[in-house]
């Protein structure tokens, strides 16, 4: 059951895209490696009166030099880089490094370690696959460095000799140094990683309710203040069925009128009520009744509405109360809204979890704004007459709450279209059966109290 979940063509899901590198991040490291190659030029060169060939060298820090003026030009210094050109450049600054210790003595150069910079800015911020290859790249450009490589720039009428074990053993320290440090480091950028997206998904659940919490008083307001005109629609909608005689063509009409303003009053009660849980909703229902429930009231607008149940087992039973009826009433309701003639609302249960799949026959959902429904004032009943608006408008406000409330039962969502050559949307609402078990079981608890 939660692998088809997942597999559903088309799904949607809201989550959190781990941040890329800036752009200045790594010309401002750049700067300061060129000051730092430039400095020791120098130093070696002036102060110490080594031999260093200084062309080949500066030639490869201007090379650094004009990369990054160049990128300072063409990019604006808040641009983030896509990951795989982030390993381009860093591998461009393992090769440069390269070059200047081939040029004055490659693994006998102590300055070698300093390979190791790139590989730990790939392993705070990059993925492990590309860490591997930055690792690799400083790997055989070591290794090759032990074989070829110009002198090391030493005193000229002294021979410095340096042993190839010495050299081999700094190979095998470098080797370790490079697993431990970018290991070391990526398990911390990762901890703390992981550690930002529990925050920020804490921030936008704790937003989530602030908004449910706001409009659970403005539904108790409005229904206090429409409590009165539909009272007054009621009775007068009564004392016209009553002067109308059976056969008069309007009687119809004035009997829908009446159904329809005991509906409004019945909704503006469950509205009122979704924050708190009576005693008279503490009823223990099959999933079956609670999707009848649901759809009810919705058979009186021409769009035929299927109910079919599939599963392993006996029928899921839980708790039937206002938050799980209006969830799933929203959604069902968004499906008849666009469907032309049917909605298929199927029930699916295994061991491992409850499903419940709404599946209509409309246009389905935009491309645009699938990934961002269930945000406030995100809506799909566009008012640029591409697609079929109700009279209503919409602002995304019900199937926002219709998230909350169904993520509070422990359920997940997830939206897809049909596969062509059919049209249509498909909702999935997926409870793990530990989850579905456990809400009835804590509702019970609660109501007992």
């Amino acid at each position: 059951m939660d692998t088809e979940f997942e597999g559903l063509s088309g799904a949607q899901r809201i989550g959190f895209d781990g941040p890329r590198l800036r752009l200045s991040t790594l010309n401002r490291l750049r700067w300061l490696a060129i000051a730092g190659q430039t400095i020791a030029v120098l130093i070696v060169g002036l102060w110490l009166g080594f031999p260093v060939p200084y062309l080949p060298c500066f030639l490869l820090i201007a090379i650094s030099f004009a990369l990054n003026i160049f990128l300072r030009l063409r990019f604006p210094p808040s641009s983030r880089l896509d990951p795989i050109w982030t390993t381009i450049i860093l591998s461009y600054d393992i090769l440069q490094l390269s070059g200047l210790l081939y040029l004055t003595g490659g693994l006998e150069n102590p300055f070698a370690i300093l390979l190791l910079g790139p590989v730990v800015v790939s392993a705070t911020t990059q993925q492990p696959d590309k860490t591997f290859l930055l690792g690799a790249l400083v790997l055989s450009l070591a290794t090759a460095m032990i074989f070829s490589h110009e002198p090391l720039p030493w005193y000229p009428d002294k021979v410095l000799e340096v042993p190839l074990l010495f050299v081999g053993g700094f190979w095998v320290a470098l080797l370790s140094s490079l697993f431990f440090i970018a290991f070391f480091a990526f398990r911390v950028s990762e901890d703390a990683r992981q550690l930002a997206d529990a925050l920020t998904a804490t921030e936008l659940v704790l937003q989530r309710e602030k908004h449910l919490s706001a409009l659970d008083g403005l539904a108790a307001a409005a229904a206090h203040e429409l409590g009165t005109p539909l009272g007054t629609i009621a009775v007068v909608a009564k004392e016209l069925e009553r002067e109308l005689s059976d056969d008069d063509p309007q009687a119809d009409d004035i009997r829908l009128l009446r159904s329809q303003t005991e509906r409004c009053r019945e909704i503006l009660s469950k509205l009122t009520s979704l924050s708190s849980m009576p005693d008279g909703h503490m009823i223990r229902m099959p999933i079956s009744h609670i999707l009848e429930d649901v759809a009810a009231p919705h058979r009186d607008f021409g769009i035929a509405i299927n109910l079919s149940m599939e599963g392993e087992g006996p029928e899921p039973v839980t708790v039937r109360n206002p938050g799980l009826l209006y969830g799933l009433g929203n959604i069902l309701e968004n499906a008849v809204d666009f469907a032309r003639e049917e909605v298929r609302l199927q029930a699916r249960w295994d061991n491992n979890g409850v499903s419940v799949v709404v599946n209509d026959d409309g246009p389905g959902f935009p491309a645009d704004i699938v990934g961002r429904l269930g945000e406030p004032y995100v809506t799909t009943r566009r008012m640029d007459g591409r697609a079929p608006v109700p009279e209503n408008g919409g602002l995304g406000l019900g199937f926002f709450i219709a998230k909350t409330l169904l993520g509070r039962s422990g359920a997940n969502i997830a939206l897809a279209n049909r596969r062509g050559p059919d049209t249509g949307a498909i909702v999935t609402v997926y409870w793990p059966r530990a989850e579905f078990d456990a809400t009835e079981d804590a509702e019970l608890k609660s109501a007992a109290q």
